[in-house]
């Protein structure tokens, strides 16, 4: 699958990046017909820790899923991104088998 990432208000660490591909590669497991994903990370300036928002967007046939995520670190948020999209995946599954 191409990921494709782009981090908003700094610069990335190569090994995000590549954390970033390896977990959304995974979802390929789930469902072979992920054309692609987009990936945007951001800071954010807020005065809690909480201010990395990670917003996934997986292009598959039909539509896309969309995930937003903030959490105290990128690492967390992509996490949690794909366990969302693996149940969105799982969902879409069932919809179109169910037809």
């Amino acid at each position: 699958m191409n990921v494709r990432t782009q981090s908003v208000n700094f610069n990335a660490e190569p090994e995000l990046l590549d954390f970033v591909e390896q977990k959304l590669n995974k979802l390929d497991q789930f469902y072979d017909q992920i054309v692609d994903a987009e990936v945007f990370l951001k800071v954010e300036n807020v005065n809690d820790g909480i201010n990395k928002l990670a917003e996934v967007r997986i292009n598959i046939p039909g539509n896309d899923l969309i995930v937003k995520k903030q959490c105290r670190t990128f690492e967390e948020a992509i996490d949690q991104s794909v366990d969302v999209l693996k149940r969105q995946i799982n969902k879409r599954k069932e919809r179109v088998r169910g037809v």
